[in-house]
């Protein structure tokens, strides 16, 4: 029996803010930290600034601090090996370890499981040079995407309509734009829906974590750049009982199993980003962690006490766990700064923030925000995230929308039409 733990998160997005609140609910939780943290997680925990790539340091807080559980949110420390860092320093962690980590660090190392276990995924090819990847490109059907293959933040994704788009995307990750490139990703391009599909596991077993619909483009109608994401709802409007079984057998199930033959164990959460395709399921791409934002749509839904969830999977016990979930249906808007996601302003004071009337239903996160002198202000792209829970996606979208406009903060910008494929059919 766990009482009083003294939990640490690293992170400080939307999605380790609503991690943050769902655990200050808990019972069993004396103490949060979080590392850095931002002025939302700040209301509820103990921000400690410190650098998430220097594991060295963050260890020494841990023990200083009497951690008992570290939750990591972010995908780089995870790729970075974070948790077999820890874990073999003593500390008790939540997250996948480094090798399996690379489902998500690595494009590349994803496809190759696709391959060898016969997942269904786009055709692709992989080219380690700019002129290799522009000769296949020069004899390819359009559109087609092209991906880094590294991380990317959500953003080295390219639909490329036509081969001038597709050079300037080859030329863009070749030349470092999202860090040293050595390998690029082109793939066919999927006709479909898309579809974020997430479990939970502890090693042996997993459990469904819910669905969403994530909205990925800046501009309303899908239109646009791509983002870390301008909103979400869940659970998604595709998931049926039969296209549920399809999933697991035939994506979920031998990804695990392919970690298993690696001889590594998968723990934390799993992401499958889904193509959906007559009732089909194709995987597009893997995340080791919550998405951001499904993760604050999908949060307020949930019953059970997160914390157990994370000691299940520490202990390899999620069996013997039923996770329960509430009927709502949940609707998320992300509150953008104007220019995102290209160049923007930080340090813009946002005002009245804690004058909205918030019930019961209605959530706030901050993602990009900073405290200073009991102030808030913006300190990202994405720096709000406003959830509504209630019985239509209509009503979630129309509340959180209204209190978007009740903040009326001058440098934002937001998409009216999140949900849009499923309120407007």
């Amino acid at each position: 029996m766990y009482l009083y733990m003294i939990i640490c998160i690293i992170g400080s997005g939307g999605r380790e803010h609503a991690i943050c609140k769902k655990i200050y609910q808990s019972s069993k939780v004396s103490k949060i930290y979080c590392l850095p943290g931002n002025a939302g997680t700040q209301q509820l925990a103990e921000n400690i600034d410190l650098d998430i790539d220097n594991f060295e340091k963050i260890l020494k807080f841990l023990k200083k601090s009497r951690v008992d559980l570290v939750i990591v949110g972010p995908e780089k420390p995870l790729v970075n090996g974070i948790v077999d860092f820890l874990e073999y320093n003593g500390i008790k962690v939540f997250g996948p370890r480094k090798i399996p980590s690379q489902l998500e660090g690595s494009k590349t190392f994803t496809k190759n499981i696709c391959k060898k276990y016969n997942i269904p995924t786009a055709k692709f090819g992989i080219f380690e040079t700019k002129e290799k990847t522009i000769n296949f490109l020069n004899n390819s059907k359009f559109p087609i995407v092209i991906k880094a293959d590294g991380l990317a933040s959500g953003k080295g994704v390219y639909i490329s309509k036509n081969l001038i788009e597709a050079k300037e995307a080859v030329k863009e990750i070749f030349d470092g734009k999202f860090g040293k490139a050595n390998k690029i990703l082109v793939e066919e391009f999927l006709n479909g829906e898309e579809m974020s599909f997430f479990i939970v596991c502890d090693g042996k077993n997993y459990k469904i974590f819910k669905t969403a619909q994530d909205h990925k483009r800046v501009n309303e109608g899908d239109e646009g750049k791509n983002t870390g994401g301008m909103g979400a709802y869940s659970p998604s409007g595709l998931i049926n009982e039969i296209l549920e079984k399809k999933i697991i057998n035939k994506i979920i199930s031998p990804t695990l199993k392919a970690i298993e033959d690696m001889g590594e164990k998968y723990k934390g959460f799993l992401y499958a980003g889904l193509m959906i395709s007559e009732n089909e399921p194709y995987l597009i791409e893997y995340n080791v962690r919550m998405g951001d934002p499904e993760c604050q749509t999908i949060l307020p839904l949930l019953k059970t006490d997160l914390i157990d969830i994370f000691n299940a999977c520490c202990d390899e016990n999620l069996e013997n766990l039923n996770i329960k979930w509430r009927e709502e249906k949940s609707l998320c808007i992300v509150l953008c700064s104007m220019g995102y996601p290209d160049k923007f302003t930080n340090n813009i004071k946002i005002e009245n923030l804690n004058n909205l009337k918030l019930n019961n239903n209605d959530f706030i996160f901050h993602a990009g925000t900073k405290n200073e002198k009991n102030e808030i202000f913006s300190n990202g792209g994405r720096v709000l995230n406003f959830v509504s829970l209630s019985n239509s996606f209509k009503n979630s979208r129309k509340r959180a929308i209204k209190l978007i406009n009740q903040l009326n903060w001058g440098n934002g910008f937001f998409r009216k039409d999140i949900g849009f494929k499923i309120i407007d059919k």
